[in-house]
């Protein structure tokens, strides 16, 4: 905020600024009333109506013409306008001398010759302060920098202009008066203030407002206008600067008397005597009459100088100094110089403008004025700004600034600017409430609340608004209203008005420091504030302690201004405000008192007050009480005043006495000569003059006469005025008797009432609309005092405002609460009441417990080591007693550190409970609480503890989560430490239940390895898994983790060996025979057919059967058991997929009998080229299934996709995975599947070779194709017969004629997940068979079967016929068509040796004979070839080097390392175990 710059204008406080709601707004003088305790302490305040309340301009602007007032603002000012008189004087006592007065400069400032004198004058004169030496120190007074000899040319001005004029007004001669002047002093031109006109009053109203607005009735005021032509200062323009042209200066020699030649006074009057008889004497010449009167001479004419004011003559040479010529302006004689000098001011006025404006012409100007001024558009300016400006344009001499004012402007002619009944302006409907509104200006001074409705005249500006047409700077000075009375203005529409008031209690002090500031205005008049010409700055004012406020009063704002409230403002431009005055009943007492002080002053009165007393006094009946009780007070007071002034001039002597009706004279005719008061009740007259009249306080001065010539002139006798004031006692009575009664009460002291009896007096106020009087405020204060004391006791003593909490530990709401000393000094407040209330016995019993629980407290307090119990009980105690108790904070205290030691105290008996963060929240606790040594030793014990434990729990944690982990026996050191720790600690439990974790771990993992059995893999897996959360250091572990890994591994090798890509089912599914495969005939076409194509969704059912195989074998204890768990599963599965095909078959044997054939997924009937699987022989459509499936090798036999489940991987390709499962020695469920797989391969090989070469094959391949040939199967022949259309895709092998033992073969060899030659060899035969044409002569008969070409059928795994040639030919053949001859070129492969077992062979060597036909089914080379390779599934490898291996184990035999899965480099490195050595309890048989 920066500061403000000297003399700036700093703006005073604001006022107060309501806004009261529509209910508030209702009642104008109830809602005044309301605010003005508030509102009077202040002088003004502003109201802002409810923003709906917005009343129609209702003045009529077309006729509305004014004639505004001048106000040059520099003469306003009260200190401003003494110096401009100032300067007139020196300006005109040197006119009269012949010489032009010019102001100098100082530091290139206009000096201030007023403040220059004055100061010297306060110093001693101008003689003390040359011979002191003091012209430096006035400088400095003067605000000039010191150091710069201001002071000698202070001192030459002052002797230059002001010490001449200084001792012309003592009197003393003047020895050489001059004036010189420099070229740079500025002309000074005379203001002439005192000659300004006064204002005029409007003669619209029919009694015209008096006081300042009257008639000047004083002499020596000029009504005559005058020649301004003579005057350039008057030759201003209005709204503008003046423009002070320099006139030639007059150079005059300033006369002065010889002092030699002076005579004394009464010479100079004879001398004067004897010219003016001469002049008179007609005897005489005219040059005869002119004499000198110095020399007393008539000589020398010629050089005789004529004064211009008294025609005394003088030579020019008898003058000091002599003057050589005549001057040749006006010339005064020192006489008349002394007389003109000395008149005495006349009062200054506001002059009128010498045009007539309009509403418009006038805002035109004013716009433009300030448009101008501030060069900038008038909405823009801000007020701030126009304030600042305002008040050092008036408080300058250098810039003269006039403005007009339409002020005073009566609403009577021109109309309201409020609507009124029966005015010009039409209200419209909605707008009708405004014509009977309150807030209405032309309704509120007659309002029954105003008690001028009973002065009956039309008091204009009092009674009848007056209107106030402003422009930017024109102001309304200093005033007060007139009686004292009330004022409210509104701002109906333009730019704000800036208000400044001061409270009325500092009217006093505001005119005291007026007239200590400008006394010489005062001098001349003495009511000068009551003629509202001056103001002063308000910044003046506060600097001498007068409260001022401000306010910017906007368009529809109300500003109200107080009795006796000082206020004063200035407009920020164009605006259009109206105004009037109003009284209420609090105001009468003030409007006697301004009567008085008007008679002091010798004021005019506006009205009688007298005779506004009188009329309400004749309505007692029908006025109010309130009302009536205030007419009592004041007429008594006036029946007091008057009946001693009777008696007054009673007892002065005069007798005559004359009834007179005072209130149908007119005001001017009943005014006392003497103090200028309207008198009503009684006057003085003689008749000597029978024109004049005195008031009975000015009986001695009304004339000489004596007192029995004078008549007392009466309105009323004293015996009338006596019943008017028992009219009104008697209708005041109640409110009288309430009075008493009320002041009985407030003052005595000694007997109590009731407080039942104060609120009946309240009550009987209020029901009788008591006025809202001091009294009454104070009965109303002590009685709502007496219901809280009631009210505050009654809940003392019920304890409805206990707000402790029951715990002690909790925190207390007691700010409310009653202190201990208020409890006393409430009880002390009830024995002092007026009124006795019932709980005050009681209050001093709930002390006297307040006292005994104090003095409880104290000695508990000072125990060292307080019962909780104790405490609390005492802390009970407390909830009774309403009453804020400093010893609470402190019982808290001690309360809260006893249960804290208790629970200490108790964690520590409990030390398997006493964790760390219990310790930590102890400990918290404890730092929360007040310091106490007994806290502060368990705040030790407690403090040392938790860092011992957090150690020990921080070394525990780091030895679990130590990488490498520690061993079993380095923790077990640890530990032991821990155990004399009172203290819970989970990190060291936890370690604790680790190691012995640990240790049963070891002692499983020791007995795994030491019991001679393959370990399980769940149970390798389980204690792996357990391995992992110890952090104990396990040897064992990284070996099982090892094995486990290599497990994993070999299940992501063996699943890529037979698990085709995106396969639902499981390794251990593929490898373990099917728990469920064909669920027989019960289940239906649809159900399987669309599991055959969601082969995924079928996976739940299977898993639930599989999951019992896998338990199983889970749960088996070796091998064998592993092996007849999966044996009665393969029987299982060989059941259910006979009882499949036996249904499948039937199914489609059943069309013979003219049934519709539903088959496929789709459950719809056979068409076009179908799919029959080999196993399961059910019938599909190609287009239900997926493409990867419905493509089968030609000779091949075709699986759907439920019956092959896995790539089938050659036995080549399955062995190595045995061999390396066998190196691992880990038994897992798919370990055990495969190892039966392989077991079930080889027995199913073993069978095939021995029945090829017992020859049973052969024949069952005969009989087979005998039973082919001559019946054809049914359902084909069905098919035929029922659609031609219908054919097979791929040839499948019918079940009819096929022997049981063939057909159980031949399941079982599509049922291994292993691609074997034999497979695809006995199908072949099969189909072979099938193929053959029904004459036997067309096909050779099997004895005709050439084996070789079946060995190499086996061997190759592909039919005879090529590849080129199946390939060549259709996909699709017709049923009809199976049974043509086809010629099929077929490549005779080269022979090679067969693998076979080597104990299959001497087996089969045992059983065949060489007259066995089939004998040499599967020839072989000699035994030595594979004789000494003991693995069952032998592949007799061939070439220049073969490998071989022998079992490190129990049985030493020799295996092939390709049978076996073995590399050269892993029989160099490692030691080899066969599978029967790591199987010791599982048979091969």
């Amino acid at each position: 905020m920066t500061q403000p710059r000297p003399n700036e204008f700093i703006a005073p406080p604001e006022c107060p600024v309501f806004e009261p709601s529509w209910e508030e707004f209702a009642d104008p003088f109830a809602y005044i009333n309301k605010i003005r305790p508030i509102a009077e302490k202040t002088g003004i305040c502003k109201i802002r109506p409810p923003k709906e309340w917005q009343p129609p301009f209702a003045c009529d602007v077309d006729r509305l013409h004014f004639t505004p007032r001048i106000q040059r603002l520099n003469e306003l000012e009260a200190q401003t306008r003494v110096k401009l008189n100032f300067l007139d004087q020196i300006a005109k006592f040197w006119e009269l001398q012949g010489c032009t007065l010019k102001i100098p400069h100082v530091e290139r400032k206009i000096l201030d010759l007023y403040q220059l004198n004055k100061l010297v004058s306060d110093e001693g004169g101008f003689d003390a302060v040359c011979r002191e030496r003091r012209w430096s120190k006035i400088a400095l007074k003067m605000g000039f920098a010191p150091g710069k000899a201001i002071g000698s040319h202070l001192r030459s001005h002052y002797e230059r202009i002001l010490y001449p004029y200084n001792l012309f007004q003592t009197g003393a001669n003047l020895l050489k008066p001059t004036l010189t002047n420099d070229t740079k002093d500025t002309d000074y031109i005379p203001h002439d203030l005192p000659q300004r006109q006064s204002v005029q009053p409007l003669e619209t109203c029919s009694i015209a407002r008096r006081a300042k607005r009257m008639r000047a009735e004083r002499g020596g005021i000029k009504t005559e206008p005058e020649n301004c032509e003579n005057r350039p200062n008057l030759r201003r323009r209005m709204g503008s600067y003046v423009a002070k042209p320099e006139p030639e200066p007059v150079k005059v020699e300033p006369v002065q008397l010889k002092q030699e030649r002076t005579e004394s006074e009464e010479q100079m009057t004879s001398d004067k005597e004897n010219v003016v008889t001469k002049k008179k004497d007609p005897t005489v010449s005219k040059v005869d009459q002119y004499m000198c009167l110095v020399c007393g001479t008539g000589t020398e004419e010629d050089r005789l100088l004529l004064c211009d004011g008294c025609d005394d003559s003088y030579h020019t040479f008898c003058l000091i100094p002599p003057l050589h010529d005549v001057p040749k302006g006006d010339w005064r004689c020192p006489k008349c110089l002394a007389q003109e000098c000395g008149k005495p001011q006349v009062a200054f006025g506001f002059e009128q403008a010498g045009r007539e404006y309009t509403l418009r012409s006038f805002g035109d100007m004013a716009d433009s004025f300030k448009s101008d001024y501030f060069n900038m558009p008038v909405h823009m300016v801000p007020t701030e700004l126009v304030e600042k400006e305002f008040w050092r344009l008036v408080s300058t001499i250098e810039e003269d600034v006039t403005v007009e004012y339409g002020a005073d402007i009566a609403s009577k002619e021109f109309g309201s600017g409020f609507p009124i009944r029966g005015g010009r302006f039409k209200v419209s409907p909605e707008d009708e409430g405004y014509l009977s509104s309150g807030w209405n200006l032309n309704n509120m001074p007659v309002m029954d609340a105003s008690v001028l409705t009973h002065v009956t005249a039309d008091i204009c500006g009092m009674k009848l608004p007056w209107l106030y047409v402003g422009m930017c700077f024109s102001s309304f000075c200093w005033h007060i209203e007139d009686h004292w009375s009330y004022s409210i203005n509104y701002l109906h529409w333009g730019e704000p008005k800036t208000w400044y008031g001061a409270p009325g209690y500092a009217a006093e002090k505001l005119e005291a420091v007026m007239k200590k500031l400008a006394p010489e205005l005062f001098e001349s008049q003495p009511d000068l504030l009551h003629q509202l010409v001056t103001i002063m700055n308000p910044n003046t004012l506060m600097n001498h302690d007068v409260p001022i406020f401000r306010t910017n009063q906007c368009a529809g704002e109300f500003v109200i201004t107080f009795p006796r409230a000082y206020h004063s403002g200035f407009n920020q431009g164009f605006n259009f405000a109206e105004a009037v005055n109003f009284c209420t009943m609090d105001w009468m007492p003030l409007g006697r008192k301004c009567v008085d002080h008007y008679r002091q002053l010798n004021r005019y009165c506006v009205f009688s007050h007298d005779e506004m007393v009188c009329k309400m006094a004749s309505k007692a009946d029908s006025m109010e009480v309130a009302l009536a009780s205030a007419v009592q007070k004041d007429l008594t007071a006036m029946l007091l005043e008057e009946a001693e002034l009777r008696d007054a001039v009673s007892k002065m002597g005069v007798r005559q006495s004359q009834q007179l009706d005072f209130d149908q004279l007119p005001d001017e005719d009943r005014q006392c000569s003497k103090c200028r008061t309207t008198c009503y009740l009684s006057a003085l007259s003689c008749p000597c003059s029978p024109d004049l009249l005195v008031c009975l306080h000015h009986a001695q001065e009304l004339c000489c006469c004596p007192p029995h010539s004078l008549t007392l002139r009466y309105r009323f006798t004293m015996a009338e005025l006596y019943p008017m004031m028992e009219a009104v006692n008697l209708r005041a009575e109640s409110y009288t008797d309430w009075l008493s009664r009320v002041t009985d009460i407030l003052q005595d002291k000694t007997k109590k009432s009731s407080l039942e009896e104060l609120r009946s007096l309240v009550e009987k106020a209020e029901a009788k609309r008591f006025p809202q009087s001091d009294l009454l405020m104070q009965l109303r204060a002590l009685t709502l005092d007496a219901e809280k004391c009631s009210v505050m006791a009654q809940q003392l003593l019920n304890g409805k405002r206990q707000t402790r909490y029951r715990s002690g530990g909790g925190k207390s709401q007691s700010q409310n609460l009653l202190t201990v000393e208020e409890l006393r000094s409430f009880v002390r407040q009830l024995n002092t009441l007026p009124c006795s209330i019932r709980q005050a016995p009681l209050l001093k019993d709930l002390l006297t417990r307040v006292d005994d629980f104090q003095q409880r407290s104290e000695q508990l307090l000072c125990d060292d080591a307080p019962s909780p119990a104790d405490l609390q009980g005492l802390l009970d105690v407390s909830l009774s007693l309403d009453v804020e108790l400093p010893q609470l904070p402190l019982l808290r205290e001690r309360l809260e550190q006893a249960r804290w030691l208790e629970a200490v105290q108790g964690a520590s008996d409990r030390p398997h409970s006493l964790c760390l963060d219990t310790m930590r929240r102890l400990i918290d606790q404890g730092v929360g609480l007040a310091p106490h040594a007994s806290v502060e030793r368990a705040m030790a014990r407690l403090q040392e503890l938790l860092t011992v434990s957090e150690h020990w729990e921080e070394r525990a944690l780091s030895l679990m989560e130590a990488r490498p982990h520690h061993c079993v026996e380095t923790i077990e050191m640890a530990l032991q430490e821990v155990e004399n720790i009172p203290a819970h600690l989970p990190n060291c439990v936890l370690l604790k239940d680790r190691v012995e974790q640990a240790k049963d771990w070891l002692q499983e993992a020791e007995t795994l390895q030491l019991g001679g059995r393959i370990p399980v893999l769940e149970t390798l897996t389980d204690l792996v898994t357990r391995a992992k959360v110890i952090p104990v250091w396990l040897d064992p572990l990284a070996r099982l983790e090892a094995l486990v890994s290599d497990v994993q591994a070999w299940k992501e090798s063996a699943a890529k060996t037979f698990l085709a890509k995106n396969s639902p089912y499981s390794l251990l599914e593929v490898l373990c025979p099917l728990c469920d495969a064909g669920s027989g005939p019960h289940k239906s076409k649809s159900k399987r057919s669309k599991e055959v194509v969601q082969c995924i969704r079928r996976s739940g059912a299977r898993l639930d059967c599989l999951g019992d195989v896998e338990r199983a074998l889970s749960e088996s204890k070796d091998s064998a058991s592993a092996m007849a768990t999966l044996a009665e599963v393969r029987q299982k599965e060989l059941e259910s997929v006979m009882t499949l095909r036996a249904h499948n078959e039937s199914k489609l044997l059943s069309l013979g009998d003219g049934g519709m054939l539903r088959v496929c997924v789709c459950n719809k009937a056979a068409s076009g080229a179908m799919l029959q699987c080999e196993l399961c022989r059910d019938t599909f459509h190609r287009g239900c299934l997926s493409a990867s499936t419905q493509d089968a090798k030609p000779q091949q036999a075709w699986l759907c996709p439920q019956c092959r489940r896995s790539e089938k991987p050659p036995l080549d390709r399955v062995l190595p995975l045995l061999a390396s499962l066998q190196r691992i020695r880990v038994r897992l469920p798919e370990g055990d599947a495969l190892r039966f797989l392989i077991e079930r391969t080889v027995r199913w090989q073993h069978r095939v070779q021995q029945a090829s070469s017992e020859g049973g094959l052969g024949e069952a391949l005969m009989t087979s194709h005998q039973r082919w040939s001559t019946n054809s199967p049914t359902w084909v022949q069905s098919l035929r017969a029922s659609s031609g259309s219908v054919s097979t895709e791929h040839r499948g092998i019918p079940l009819q004629g096929l022997s049981p033992e063939l057909e159980e073969l031949m399941v079982e060899g599509f049922l291994l997940q292993v691609t074997l030659p034999e497979t695809q060899q006995l199908y072949w035969s099969l189909l072979s068979s099938r193929l053959a044409p029904r004459s036997l002569s067309h096909s050779p008969s099997p004895e005709h079967i050439n084996e070789p070409d079946l060995q190499q059928h086996s061997q190759s795994g592909s039919p005879p016929h090529s590849q080129d040639a199946v390939n060549s030919r259709k996909a699709k053949r017709h049923v009809e068509e199976e049974g043509s001859e086809r010629k099929e070129k077929a490549k005779k492969p080269r022979k090679k040796k067969p693998k076979m077992n080597k104990e299959w062979i001497q087996e089969g060597k045992g059983r065949s004979s060489p007259s066995d036909p089939h004998a040499e089914l599967f020839p072989s080379d000699s035994d030595e070839d594979f004789t000494l390779c003991a693995a069952p599934w032998c592949r007799e490898p061939e070439g220049k080097q073969v490998n071989w291996v022998q079992c490190d184990g129990q049985c030493q035999q020799w295996f092939h390392q390709i049978c076996v899965g073995v590399s050269a480099e892993q029989a160099e490195r490692e030691d080899y175990i066969c599978i029967s050595c790591t199987q010791p309890d599982h048979s091969r048989d």
